[in-house]
């Protein structure tokens, strides 16, 4: 780390060794129960939902604390230790092809649990938009490669995933809870955690961006060829730096994407969506899509949209120094003593709970050591 309140997110390759993953199985299960039996899986799901602590339980099972292997690994170790009857809690995806899995494995999951079809497809629609909206609505520069959805036996639920930036060999992770969505195109993170915050990075979530949001529903569900006519005007003889009067090392974000499906637009203009949401989780509708329709409604009609990255990209505690906002100390001791509760209550050695402790303590120390 540079400063300590900033949490780095290098992309690192490799396995875990077999031993290191076995001991983390055990303890993850351990750890999990005593969390559920106090507070309830409800609780659970809740504090996964936290970037800082769910990097915090990573560095408790012994895996490096910095690496963007913390993600995938600590996810994966859970899809091995937590059992539905134990923990009330199941999960599905994974990393890669896997992050596709989830559409076959939440019926079945969700059968097991008894939950009612409205919920099942409840879950299914949370994993499908918040996957979207991290690959299209917003566009960081960072391509998913990592999704994973947790539920328990009421239907709460929270998204774990991640994308890479192949260019800076950085990644960066996004947090989803159940219970702070409203909308799943009005900012609907629970938390984004990433060393870099990007220069230019298209936020449809944003508040900022509902009133393009609303001027592009009505180009996608207005005349074809109205779009794109808008479409080319805007790539001929009034070019991007024109309309923008910015200067051209910034225009990289405001780049029209090269190809377009018009069979698209014609699909979307027979089914006419009713808001946004509707719009972005139609088949299809990708970056490029969002992007074509964001930047005529901003250059051509007015409605601005927020090019302003939604990271979240220092520690959720805060930093020594202010950045991002103060140290919250009663918010910070509560989850470092959540943590150490859970750790003390696991039925674990006495040796493994004594080098959980001290991986507690010196993960601690690093968020505000300089």
């Amino acid at each position: 780390m540079g400063r300590a309140q900033f949490i780095n997110l290098p992309l690192h390759g490799g396995h875990p060794p077999a031993y290191l993953v076995r001991r983390m199985i055990r303890l993850s299960h351990a750890m999990s129960k005593v969390i559920v039996d106090e507070y309830g899986p409800q609780e659970f799901l809740r504090r996964l939902s936290d970037p800082v602590w769910f990097q915090a339980f990573g560095c408790v099972l012994g895996f490096d604390w910095h690496s963007s292997g913390v993600t995938t690994v600590v996810t994966g170790i859970l899809k091995q230790s937590l059992s539905p009857d134990v923990h009330g809690i199941s999960i599905a995806g994974g990393k890669g092809a896997k992050a596709t899995s989830a559409v076959h494995d939440i019926p079945r999951l969700a059968e097991n649990f008894g939950l009612s079809d409205g919920k099942t497809a409840s879950l299914l629609r949370a994993s499908k938009m918040s996957a979207k909206v991290d690959s299209a609505a917003v566009q960081d520069g960072y391509s998913l490669y990592h999704h994973v959805i947790l539920f328990d036996e009421r239907g709460d639920w929270a998204v774990v995933q991640q994308g890479m930036n192949e260019e800076n060999r950085m990644a960066r992770r996004y947090h989803w809870a159940s219970e702070s969505v409203l909308e799943f195109t009005c900012e609907p993170h629970a938390g984004i955690i990433c060393a870099e915050k990007e220069q230019q990075a298209l936020d449809m979530t944003s508040k900022d961006s509902q009133e393009n949001q609303k001027v592009s529903l009505d180009l996608a569900c207005g005349d074809t060829e109205n779009l794109k006519s808008s479409i080319y005007r805007l790539g001929a003889e009034n070019t991007l730096d024109r309309w923008l009067g910015v200067k051209p090392v910034h225009l990289s974000g405001y780049e029209m994407p090269r190809r377009l499906d018009w069979d698209l637009f014609r699909r979307v203009y027979d089914v006419q969506p009713r808001n946004y949401e509707e719009l972005l989780s139609m088949q299809g509708v990708g970056a490029a899509t969002v992007r074509a329709l964001a930047l005529v409604a901003e250059l051509i009609h007015g409605a601005r949209a927020s090019w302003s990255d939604p990271v979240k990209y220092s520690f959720a505690h805060g930093g020594k120094d202010g950045v991002p906002h103060p140290v919250a100390r009663k918010v910070y001791d509560q989850s470092i003593s959540y943590l150490q509760g859970a750790i003390e209550g696991a039925e674990v050695d006495r040796e493994e709970r004594k080098e959980a402790l001290k991986k507690l303590a010196r993960f601690s120390e690093s968020m505000f050591s300089s």
